[in-house]
């Protein structure tokens, strides 16, 4: 997401981080290219104007004047700005004192509404919560259908009957009582634009479910429209917060820069792709570090904390230290990996890939996984246990099993028997400093494995096997050579 003013952002801050000095010409230099980039961007443009000025006052005021290093300080200073633009910090959405909790989402046709309605009980579920789902969408042809079959699909109950939407949320109220519910969430029915219509409906559900959050969903990639919607939803319904779908698709991202500021609704969700899993809290300060090309490692720890199972990974995660890791271990780690979401996603949340990503191969992608698995998963199991054993035969074997060269096998064991055997390194040192270590009480950094590899919260994560491209400072970085060139052969 954001990758058009991620770019620009990248080449702007790259002239200022090496300046030894900055002067008022220096500043408004950088402040035009700035605002181009905003309003390239889709961003409104009062909120590009408020933070220029808020850039303006900070960079020539004492605040940069005795700065060490000014262009490091400019950084520091559109980068916190840049945060508060986006509402600060993530919106904090409390439990009713009395359950249940009641959600409702509002919004247009299109969207996502019912989809985000699933995401949002199942983002509730993995909290402990027990929700339930209420279809008051009868506009829509097989709205209620739909999200029947996506609550079957994250185990919610859903809620509907043909009759009206008011007479549905009462209904549904009533069935979350019976059943011991504590959070409802209710999805309701959309045009294609505003009208009194849809409003006057809305509120009505609205007035019988007297909901503790009405949020609106937005998609993101109708730019200032979206921020239009917000404005009239918000003048009719009160809203408390705000959801953008489809970011994923939105190279531009004005209207996630816009919405907090013009509205004055903050942002609580963001939905990153079409799976159910693809939907994240929205953090202010993490999206302004992704947005300057300073990752995310944050959202990406708590991804893979929330997608693999500690124990198996653990279990992993010790065999790579003891050099007992097989091709085994490395498929069901990749099978894993899908599961956090699509690729590129995960990449832009490690810092530097942004701008590191630019200039891969075009290959460097989800598809490029898929071959990976294709060749381990036309391996025997023989094969996949001790990769040595593989000769021209059976290499010819696999590549026509899997569809590929018998280059890019060459590679793939090369590469997992030069990974594991720098992880028995590792483990064997880790063993020494642990001896040399004993007595002392366990703190900060400590390694742990609950992701597909080892995680250390304060130096980030590592995906070991696919490649040097994407690996964070202070942990392996063997890896995601194998999704570059394509050998020949």
């Amino acid at each position: 997401m954001f990758e058009s003013l991620t770019n620009r952002f990248d080449g702007i801050l790259r002239k200022v981080r090496g300046k030894g000095r900055l002067g008022p010409d220096d500043v408004d230099e950088f402040l035009r290219e700035v605002r181009v980039a905003l309003l390239e961007a889709d961003v409104h443009l009062e909120v590009v104007r408020t933070l220029q000025d808020r850039i303006r006052e900070r960079a020539v005021g004492a605040e940069l004047a005795g700065a060490l290093n000014p262009g490091q300080q400019v950084v520091k200073i559109v980068l916190e700005e840049l945060t508060e633009i986006l509402g600060g910090e993530a919106a904090r959405l409390p439990y009713a004192s009395k359950p249940p909790t009641v959600v409702l989402l509002a919004g247009l046709q299109g969207a996502g509404k019912t989809t985000t309605a699933a995401k949002l009980a199942r983002w509730y579920k993995a909290r402990g919560r027990n929700p339930i789902l209420i279809g008051a969408d009868l506009q829509r042809p097989a709205a209620v259908e739909q999200l029947r079959t996506l609550g079957d699909r994250i185990g919610v109950p859903v809620f509907s009957e043909p009759s009206d939407p008011v007479a549905v949320a009462r209904a549904g109220l009533a069935e979350a009582a019976r059943l011991g519910r504590d959070v409802v969430v209710c999805d309701t029915a959309g045009r294609l634009a505003i009208d009194d219509d849809l409003m006057a409906e809305v509120a009505e559900v609205s007035g019988v479910l007297e909901p503790h959050h009405t949020f609106l969903v937005i998609d993101a990639m109708t730019g200032q429209d979206a921020v239009s919607t917000a404005e009239a939803f918000h003048a009719r319904l009160g809203l408390d917060a705000l959801v953008l779908t489809k970011l994923d698709g939105d190279a531009r991202g004005g209207a996630a820069l816009s919405i907090k500021e013009v509205v004055g609704c903050p942002v609580a969700f963001a939905s990153t792709g079409e799976g159910l899993e693809d939907f994240e809290t929205f953090h202010p300060d993490r999206l302004a570090g992704r947005i300057l090309g300073m990752g995310d490692v944050e959202t990406l720890i708590e991804k893979a904390e929330e997608t693999f199972e500690k124990e198996q990974a653990e279990a992993a995660a010790a065999r790579m230290l003891e050099g007992t890791f097989t091709l085994d271990d490395f498929l069901d780690q990749i099978r894993a990996l899908r599961q956090m979401g699509p690729i590129s996603n995960l990449m832009g949340m490690v810092p530097g890939m942004a701008q590191q990503m630019r200039n891969a191969d075009a290959d460097v992608d989800d598809g490029r996984i898929d071959r990976i698995e294709g060749i381990i998963s036309s391996m025997t199991p023989a094969e996949r246990f001790d990769p040595d054993i593989i000769d021209g035969s059976r290499r010819a074997r696999i590549a026509r099993g899997s569809g590929t060269q018998a280059g890019e096998i060459n590679q793939l064991v090369k590469q997992f028997r030069e990974m594991r055997k720098m992880m028995k390194q590792m483990g064997g040192r880790g063993v020494a400093k642990k001896k040399s270590r004993k007595g002392r009480k366990a703190g900060g950094g400590r390694t742990t494995a609950r992701g597909p590899v080892p995680v250390d919260r304060k130096k980030g994560l590592s995906l070991p096997g696919l490649g040097d491209q994407a690996s964070v400072p202070g942990l392996p970085s063997d890896s995601l050579d194998l999704l570059g060139d394509r050998p020949k052969g």
